[in-house]
């Protein structure tokens, strides 16, 4: 499987770790930055990888900042995109069977090397118990599609 990554500075060191964790694991992360620990904005990360998740190049993506939330938010405003924040296991799996996370973002600043491997493995092996929560996922898609009407 296929994975978009992106950090800002705060969260490129954890990234470096994500990326390499996640080959070990077995999947393909595409890194789309940032590329140093240069100041830099997080919303032009987030937006690029919510892009190519919602566009289908990439099933799921993972973004890290200082919080995860500035990402998170980004990520949010593209259509398509249930980005969460996740500090801890359950969180992560949760909203992957619950609300069928697309995008998984987590702080830096927050969340340890070791612990960031445990979201991020528990998150992506999670599945979407569609039968139950898929009303409720439409129903967050309608609210999206009134808003770009």
């Amino acid at each position: 499987m296929k994975i978009a990554i992106a950090s800002d500075h705060a969260g490129y060191d954890l990234k470096k770790i994500i990326v390499e964790y996640l080959k070990e694991l077995g999947y393909v992360p595409y890194d789309f930055g940032c590329n140093s620990l240069d100041s830099t904005d997080y919303p032009i990360y987030g937006e690029k990888v919510g892009i190519e998740v919602a566009n289908g190049n990439y099933k799921l993506g993972v973004l890290i900042c200082g919080t995860g939330i500035g990402m998170s938010i980004c990520a949010n405003k593209i259509d398509g995109i249930r980005a969460v924040v996740c500090s801890e296991p359950y969180s992560a799996i949760m909203s992957k069977k619950h609300n069928n996370a697309n995008i998984l973002a987590f702080g830096a600043r927050v969340v340890g090397s070791e612990m960031a491997k445990l979201i991020v493995k528990e998150w992506i092996n999670a599945e979407f118990e569609e039968d139950k929560h898929i009303k409720r996922v439409n129903m967050i898609t309608k609210i999206e599609n009134k808003q770009s009407e």
